[in-house]
């Protein structure tokens, strides 16, 4: 049983940073790398269209501007496209072997958009949680066979409890995050 508590403990895990990462993409009008790193760039001939992370250093001198320096400045061109196109309404400019970006405040209207995104994002992490839990459990059933029915309750009320406080995690970083976009 402590095997199938340790697997959903791993799983609830998962959930929690793939919820992280989602939140980190979402805008806060505050220069953060994360904002770009994972924008697609189409930056060889024939290559398969790679990360911006993977193509270049992002930095955030200041809370309104990140700088992008490639590692091969033959694609400064492809990058600054790249980051124009991803929808993500960002205007680069090319400053010699750098990309400069600078990061427009957000309209109360689009933070409140972005809030909602947000709670969004939290319910799809919990409905994760749930799921794992859900397998989980099911797992504890078909293994309950020649172990005594307190300890098959105990790894249910474990798995519960595990549950609880991986959906409290989410709502706490849903929180934070809200908070983070709702400050001028």
């Amino acid at each position: 049983m402590e095997s199938v508590i340790n697997e959903a403990r791993k799983k609830m895990e998962n959930v929690l940073e793939v919820v992280r990462r989602d939140f980190a993409s979402v805008r806060t009008g505050r220069a953060m790398p994360s904002l770009i790193e994972g924008v697609e760039i189409a930056a060889y001939e024939g290559a398969p269209a790679m990360r911006l992370l993977e193509l270049a250093t992002i930095s955030a001198p200041d809370a309104k501007t990140l700088v992008v320096t490639p590692f091969d400045p033959s694609v400064i061109e492809k990058i600054e496209r790249g980051i124009r196109d991803s929808g993500l309404g960002l205007n680069p400019s090319v400053d010699e072997k750098i990309i400069r970006i600078s990061i427009p405040p957000l309209t109360e209207e689009r933070r409140r958009e972005f809030v909602k995104l947000i709670g969004d994002k939290a319910e799809a992490g919990k409905v994760m949680i749930r799921q794992a839990r859900h397998e989980c459990m099911e797992e504890v059933k078909a293994a309950s066979e020649g172990i005594s029915e307190d300890d098959v309750k105990r790894a249910e009320s474990e798995i519960q409890k595990l549950t609880d406080e991986y959906n409290k995690k989410i709502e706490e970083t849903r929180s934070a995050k809200e908070q983070e976009l709702m400050q001028l």
